[in-house]
């Protein structure tokens, strides 16, 4: 199994700027590797971790049971305010764990044969194998374009319904690559992954907790507080993109009319504009290649 290694580790504490006595949320403690190096920069501070796979949250209770003052939460990064009241930042790293694309019976992967399921948390009821076979075809087609951007997405979707019953992760990548041209198909790159992708995120409902989570930070977020976010889309980076920019700018057409005392100020303001991993990492950590990292801090009152 491949270990899983922290995109832009360094970067992403950076932005975070842990204050020693602070309240910080891990909002995706995966193997723990950002919520570690969190904790070693916290004295009296805390730390809470959340996370829908309780295998991850196991591992990193061992990996992190020297520190005492983090709490676990198995739920939903979305949920946070139920269980925080003030928080000093929040860490979130949408990317799925290595381990979870290694092990073949969670069915995440189109490399390894495994069972059609590519639930996060194991106590949801939808998991792919219900999506690939029981959606209609109208349906799944949709999902396939809107969350995997996938151009085959209406003879992809096609395919899948012509050969139902699907059950397992490499009978549809073959019945994904029945759907493709030969143009696409010789193409660098895994035929299947959008498809994957597609069906991840339909599964496991990410964008909708994305959103969730942008509109409703801000009741915990305390002033000088920080949200940093790494993404691994285009989906996510467009909604985490779209919000930060929306938070940190004042729209009034009649600015310009007011006396100086007047003008209203945006409540938040941009710690970068999207930045990527370096070539070193990305060389040592394939999943950093599409990372994207952003990060916003909310502004003191006057």
């Amino acid at each position: 199994m491949t270990d899983h290694i922290s995109v832009m580790p360094e970067k992403a504490i950076e932005l975070l700027d842990v204050k020693e006595d602070g309240i910080y949320i891990d909002g995706t403690l995966g193997r723990g590797g950002h919520s570690k190096l969190i904790l070693e920069k916290l004295k009296n501070g805390k730390l809470y971790c959340f996370d829908l796979d309780e295998e991850a949250i196991s591992e990193s209770k061992e990996k992190l049971k020297e520190f005492k003052n983090v709490v676990y939460i198995h739920d939903n990064f979305k949920n946070m305010n139920k269980y925080v009241d003030q928080a000093d930042g929040i860490l979130l790293d949408l990317g799925v764990s290595s381990p979870q694309f290694d092990q073949a019976e969670r069915g995440f992967s189109y490399r390894y044969d495994g069972p059609l399921d590519m639930r996060m948390n194991k106590d949801d009821t939808l998991s792919a194998y219900d999506v690939v076979n029981s959606y209609s075809e109208e349906r799944l087609s949709q999902v396939l374009w809107e969350y995997g951007e996938e151009k085959f997405a209406r003879k992809i979707a096609h395919k899948i319904v012509e050969n139902r019953p699907i059950t397992t992760t490499l009978q549809l990548v073959d019945v994904i690559k029945s759907a493709l041209p030969s143009k696409v198909l010789s193409k660098k790159g895994h035929p299947a992954k959008q498809s994957f992708q597609a069906l991840r995120i339909e599964v496991n409902h990410e964008l909708d907790s994305l959103k969730s989570f942008l509109s409703s930070f801000d009741q915990i977020l305390k002033p000088g507080g920080r949200v940093v976010i790494i993404t691994f889309h285009s989906l996510e980076d467009k909604l985490v993109k779209y919000c930060f920019k929306k938070l940190s700018s004042v729209d009034d057409d009649k600015r310009i009319a007011l006396r100086p005392e007047e003008i209203k100020k945006a409540n938040y303001r941009l710690l970068n504009h999207g930045d990527k991993a370096n070539p070193e990492e990305v060389q040592n950590n394939s999943r950093a290649k599409s990372a994207i990292i952003r990060g916003i801090e909310k502004i003191w009152a006057e």
